[in-house]
Formats: structure tokens, sequence, C-alpha cells
């Protein structure tokens, strides 16, 4: 317990100034640990916050447990903004990818969670389409401070740990961020609670 305070604590330390999360996970928060390979390797480990997103947090937990996660790609990234994974139907590794980005699991979709919470450096939100209740399986992580998709979209976590593997998360191409040729991948998604 003292450790991952410890831990929480310098995360949230290395973050700039005025850029900060408006409020730090539960002490007993689960964790996300992806271990991601390709142009970065190396582990990216996420407070996740039942607090602000029950259920966005429990659908993540169902699907990792399940291994669901397990060799699914980042399949947009876009430099100062953010880097999006978690296609769990098109966005396979070893599958036709030509898709990614367009699907989720067989899960129903999930309704809105919104919070205070602001998107800045190291927050995890999930993906949606027009609607704001079209949530399944995809997340991002953001590398810099967003505010416009305060309150848009749900925010379900936060970095703790693995900053500078997310810096070295493959960049993809043109206006929507789409990653050519080999993506980096999420070799490995466990949760620990």
């Amino acid at each position: 317990m003292l450790r991952r305070n410890l831990l929480l604590a310098a995360a949230f330390s290395l973050l700039p100034l005025g850029a900060v999360a408006q409020t730090q996970p539960p002490a007993d928060a689960p964790e996300l640990v992806i271990q991601v390979a390709g142009e970065a390797n190396g582990t990216i480990r996420i407070a996740l916050r039942p607090d602000l997103a029950p259920q966005h947090v429990a659908r993540v937990i169902d699907l990792a447990e399940s291994g669901a996660y397990d060799g699914v790609v980042f399949h947009r990234v876009m430099s100062g903004f953010m880097a999006q994974t978690g296609d769990v139907q098109y966005g396979r590794m070893d599958g036709d990818r030509s898709r990614a980005g367009y699907g989720g699991s067989d899960l129903p979709d999930l309704p809105a969670e919104f919070s205070d919470e602001p998107f800045v450096r190291g927050v995890v939100g999930m993906a949606r389409g027009q609607s704001p209740n079209s949530a399944n399986s995809q997340f991002f992580i953001m590398f810099d401070e967003a505010s416009y998709l305060n309150g848009q979209y749900t925010v379900l976590g936060q970095v703790i740990e693995g900053l500078d593997v997310l810096d070295q998360i493959k960049l993809g191409r043109g206006q929507n961020g789409a990653v050519q040729g080999e993506p980096d991948v999420m070799v490995d998604v466990s949760v620990v609670q």
C-alpha cells in the first residue's frame, strides 16, 4: 500500500505544473499493466478510476482479464495528443487491421460516465463514436493536455508509470493519426487489484 502511494505521488510530481489530474486515484485503485512492444518497449501502469467511471473500469478489467487486449495494436497515435488502442475486434496484430479503430467487443456499448476530471498528460479516456453512449473497448492515453475533451469523454484512469514508454509509441500519419506499417502492440495486458 505504501509503495503504491509513493508511486502515485512520484507519478503526479512528474506532470508539468498546471496540467495535473484534478483528483488522485483511490489508494486501493486497481491497476492496468500494459506490456508494450514495437518502437516502444516496456511497461505502462495505469491506476484505474472506479470512483469516476465504475462501468467503464469494470469493462476494461473484464476485457483485460479475459485476454481480449493481448495482441491489440495502437492503431491511432497523434503527436502531442494521444495514443489509441483497444479495438479487440479489428485491431489484433495477427489479423486484418484494415478496419482497426472501427470495432469493439461483443459486449454492449456503455452509457457515458463523464466527470470533471481534466484531460491532461497521462490521463486515460474511453474512445467512443458520435453518441456519448457508444464507448465499448477502445481507450486512449493522453500525451498532453486537451481541455476540449473535458466533460465530453469518460476518464477511466491515469498513468502512474511508463510515460517514457508512452512517448516512444510509433506515431501515425495524416489528419487521423493512422499508424502505417507495423504498429506498436499491447503484448500483454493484466490487472493488479
